[in-house]
């Protein structure tokens, strides 16, 4: 594996900074979230240590079991971007920096009453089964969970998302929160061989972010779409967060 995820950043680099290029859009507005589901903390590090600082988790239960080694990386944000059960959101809230994938009220209700429980939690930094790196994250989330609603573009009954109506409702319910944030909105398009095919997706996303940012009259910086097969026209159409997971690890390790 030495040396593989590196020279992958590379190429990964390149074809951002190009597809950058030819929207006319600075590199810097664009972060790569890698999605480091069913791969190692070895595997995490490696990416670290090539100057990714932003994960992709997909499974809870999955990130409990391999965040003890990698959790202490200066500067790393851990998102999860994966379907959310209602009944795992008080976990991930304490898990996780971001959660990419909101698509319910009930999923809102769960995430604010976690994190509401860790603002209010006296500080248990001396605990003698705490450790240093766990003292340091419950510290980081002490500040908002950022949120971000998922959107369904495409009429798929297997796709999960929100439909555009529904969106201003539960936004003004996330900005009257005291411990949440909503910063955007993501999505998953169909999958196309060719990737042109998904771009009426993408700019579905950013019209109904646009839509929505000058309803609330708040700011949603980030549109969060594209993947290692079509992040390139997600970029063209305004794209701020891709998340790649194939093109930076190679295929999915085995979870068995």
């Amino acid at each position: 594996m030495t040396g593989r995820i590196a020279e992958n950043l590379a190429r990964i680099e390149d074809r951002i900074c190009a597809a950058a290029h030819r929207a006319g859009r600075d590199r810097a507005e664009i972060t790569l979230v890698a999605v480091s589901k069913t791969h190692s903390a070895e595997a995490i590090r490696e990416a670290y240590e090539a100057g990714v600082r932003h994960f992709g988790e997909n499974r809870v239960q999955e990130w409990e079991g391999k965040r003890g080694s990698v959790m202490s990386l200066p500067g790393a944000v851990w998102h999860l971007i994966g379907h959310l059960q209602s009944n795992k959101a008080g976990r991930a809230a304490k898990l996780f920096h971001s959660v990419d994938s909101v698509d319910d009220l009930h999923l809102i209700e769960k995430l604010q009453r976690a994190r509401d429980e860790i603002s209010t939690a006296p500080d248990a930094g001396n605990a003698a089964n705490e450790s240093v790196e766990d003292a340091k994250l419950r510290a980081k989330l002490r500040a908002k969970l950022r949120v971000l609603f998922e959107v369904r573009v495409a009429e798929e009954e297997t796709k999960s998302g929100m439909h555009a109506a529904e969106l201003p409702a539960l936004a003004q319910r996330v900005i009257a929160a005291e411990n949440l944030h909503l910063s955007g909105l993501m999505c998953i398009p169909p999958f196309f061989e060719d990737a042109e095919r998904a771009r009426p997706y993408f700019a579905k996303l950013r019209e109904v972010r646009d839509a929505l940012q000058q309803q609330l009259a708040e700011p949603l910086p980030v549109l969060s779409m594209g993947m290692s097969h079509d992040f390139a026209v997600a970029i063209a159409e305004g794209a701020t967060e891709i998340r790649v997971g194939t093109a930076i690890f190679g295929a999915r390790e085995s979870t068995k």
